[in-house]
């Protein structure tokens, strides 16, 4: 594998980030987001670092992926849960070992913050995803999620 530039994503980004959550959006459960809407969003990260921060992944230059991290205060910890959020990487890019770099960057970000952990959600059906998170040590929690939105 060569070598894969991890770094906090920049304004200069948002684009980028954009782009891969329309395709992933598309790819994961076959809904066109609205263009106005998920642009809003991204933005709104950048302008309030309290919403979260993305990472993105850089391969020869090129930004081939990204993940958004938002917070969680746990009062059982007295500490954060960082929440991966967004994942996506450029499909020529995947199987490679790219999403575990990602990862490892940001687990180790966490620590030397004092996150007590991370956690992420993914789609009962994704057992692709499923099984690269299992790989990398992550354990399906007993939580059962439940929500509601508009």
């Amino acid at each position: 594998m060569k070598k894969l530039f991890i770094r906090e994503a920049r304004i200069i980004d948002a684009d980028k980030i954009i782009g891969f959550q329309k395709k992933m959006a598309r790819e994961t459960e076959k809904k066109n987001l609205d263009h106005y809407t998920i642009y809003q969003g991204v933005h709104a990260v950048f302008a309030d670092p309290q919403k979260g921060r993305y990472y993105v992944a850089e391969y020869e230059n090129e930004v081939i992926g990204s993940l958004l991290i938002t917070y969680e205060w746990s009062d059982w910890r007295n500490s954060f849960v960082w929440w991966i959020q967004s994942v996506y990487i450029l499909s020529g890019y995947r199987r490679k070992g790219y999403f575990k770099e990602m990862y490892l960057h940001v687990r180790e970000t966490a620590i030397k913050n004092g996150v007590a952990g991370l956690r992420l959600y993914v789609e009962t059906e994704n057992t692709t995803a499923q099984k690269t998170y299992e790989a990398m040590g992550m354990t399906s929690a007993h939580y059962r999620m439940y929500e509601w939105l508009k």
